[in-house]
């Protein structure tokens, strides 16, 4: 390991996905130096991560993409309703080429520390690089103005605590780190942990290929049908004739997606009128269903209406009653993301394709060739952790940021994180979060808010530059506000109502707090105010 000499720049990105990009191509346009550090081979965040069968976008590629470039948007072809994951790793390929971002990221090379040097106010960032061939490892520090975490709400792969379990194994496969050559499971015992999005995508395309699937299920989740097709031209080209009033309107909607919202409640209508609009939404598919009536996320009543039209239709796909009747969630619709599908619970109608109820008999250990319950040992030759992330937070913890007086974010946030707007903590001055909690984030389209955000860490950056202000942090006291009224919008609503990776209950020990904001055009209005007023709620230093 060799200490290099130590580098200065004006901004540094960590992570090089759709978020990282952007902000890198925002800051080179101020004329700012600014460099990506990426841990990966390749852009793309998670899509560059997460390459198991079956991964795609739950959002359509006409509104899964970016909206800065008009020249983009209009020249870029998406070949289907929702883009597989290669496709969309092709994208982001394409954009870093096209706007000369890749001579800007350093890849194969993970912060490690940041640590904020008051005196200076500047950041001190450790940098661990591994060749690529993982021959040599190298530490370095560089010192940056500003540090922004592009780092994603989906990026660090959540592996379960159980006996035995080894995730490096070479037959052992997290869906957040599937191997870039891929699985070839032909003739094999395949054992996959986990029924949330991740295992729903490829259960069924796993099925196609392994002798036998057995599918270890804690807690099932709800699943509407994908109806993925190719794109028609003639859709495609109405969307592009008027592509910047379509993502205008967009903004006005609740998730910030084209989900056809609705402005009725669920007993605005009868029985069978409501019966018919579920039946619409199920037949076109996709996350719209959670927008044919507007109470559906604060009602219970009315979101049971549609908890029982999702189980029927379970029961209709899948044979066995009793098999059915594990595969049915008993919680609210949504307050777990919804997840979209190809064949899934038809899938269990295969012979060789079996569900174990975690609930029944827990998984005690793992061995080499089998997985070992409270009931019986069922043997495998791969094992799939389909077992989610450390959402949210869990990207930014792992690195031991310090800021004023030494104070470590990991430790600040123990309880749960504490953001302002969810683009910054109290304590970490010039310390930006892209996406981060207390934002819409994961409960809207990714992509648009991505942008925002960027946009605004970029105009804030170009306000401090132009009045020569060396500091921006947010203040305490309207952090905590923040997340005060978070708390109060999410209380209102069934989000908080069972355990989810937006609470953070899918992590072992994690602190259960609700961490996204609901609700895309407010979230917008309050970033606007905020500047408007001079950016209230920051503490601004010269």
């Amino acid at each position: 390991m060799s200490n290099a000499e130590r580098d200065a720049v004006d901004a540094i990105v960590v992570g090089a996905g759709f978020a990282g990009l952007y902000m890198l191509h925002r800051l080179r346009q101020q004329g700012l130096s600014a460099r990506i550090v990426e841990a990966g081979g390749g852009v793309g965040g998670t899509w560059y991560w997460n390459r198991y069968p079956g991964a795609r976008c739950d959002i359509p590629s006409l509104e899964y993409s970016y909206q800065f470039s008009d020249e983009l948007q209009q020249d870029w072809e998406w070949s289907e309703r929702y883009a597989t994951q290669p496709e969309i790793l092709a994208y982001a390929n394409h954009v870093a080429e096209r706007f000369d971002l890749l001579p800007h990221i350093r890849f194969h090379t993970r912060v490690t520390a940041a640590v904020y040097d008051e005196a200076a106010r500047t950041w001190d960032v450790t940098l661990w690089e591994r060749s690529p061939d993982r021959d040599s490892e190298a530490e370095s520090t560089i010192t940056t103005r500003y540090l922004v975490m592009a780092t994603g709400c989906l990026s660090v792969p959540n592996v379960p605590d159980i006996e035995g379990l080894d995730p490096d194994a070479p037959n052992v496969h997290h869906t957040g780190r599937w191997p870039r050559e891929g699985v070839d499971f032909t003739g094999k015992r395949v054992g996959v942990i986990g029924a949330g999005s991740s295992a729903i995508q490829s259960i069924p395309l796993i099925a196609e290929q392994a002798e036998s699937v057995t599918v270890f299920q804690r807690t099932p989740n709800y699943s509407v049908p994908a109806r993925n097709r190719p794109l028609d031209p003639g859709e495609v080209a109405a969307v592009k004739a008027r592509y910047r009033e379509y993502r205008a309107e967009n903004w006005q909607r609740g998730f910030g997606a084209d989900f056809r919202d609705s402005d009725r409640s669920a007993f605005d209508v009868d029985d069978d009128a409501r019966q018919r609009e579920y039946e619409d939404r199920w037949a076109r598919g996709g996350l719209a269903f959670l927008a044919a009536f507007n109470d559906l996320p604060f009602d219970d009543a009315a979101n049971a209406t549609a908890q029982d039209f999702i189980r029927g239709k379970i029961h209709e796909a899948v044979d066995d009653p009793a098999l059915a009747d594990k595969l049915c969630p008993t919680t609210p619709v949504g307050c777990k993301r919804l997840c979209v599908d190809t064949g899934y619970y038809e899938t269990f109608n295969r012979d060789h394709v079996r569900l174990v109820d975690l609930k029944e008999e827990p998984i005690e250990r793992i061995t080499p060739a089998a997985v070992e319950t409270s009931a019986g040992s069922y043997p495998v030759d791969c094992l799939v952790l389909a077992t989610g992330f450390d959402a949210m937070t869990g990207a930014v913890t792992r690195i031991d940021i310090r800021g004023v007086g030494g104070r470590s974010l990991a430790d600040k946030w123990q309880h749960g994180p504490r953001a302002y707007l969810g683009l910054a903590t109290a304590g970490f001055p010039n310390l930006f979060l892209i996406t981060g909690p207390g934002s819409p984030s994961v409960l809207s389209n990714m992509l648009p808010s991505i942008e925002q955000h960027v946009a605004w860490i970029s105009d804030c950056i170009e306000y401090l530059e132009s009045r020569q202000i060396a500091a921006i942090e947010a203040s305490p006291a309207a952090e905590d506000a923040w997340v005060d009224h978070v708390n109060e919008v999410a209380d209102l609503s069934i989000y908080p109502k069972c355990n989810s990776w937006y609470l953070g209950s899918n992590v072992e020990g994690k602190t259960r707090v609700f961490m996204p904001y609901l609700g895309v055009p407010p979230y917008v209005e309050k970033c606007r105010e905020v500047v408007a007023n001079g950016y209230e709620g920051f503490e601004l230093t010269s």
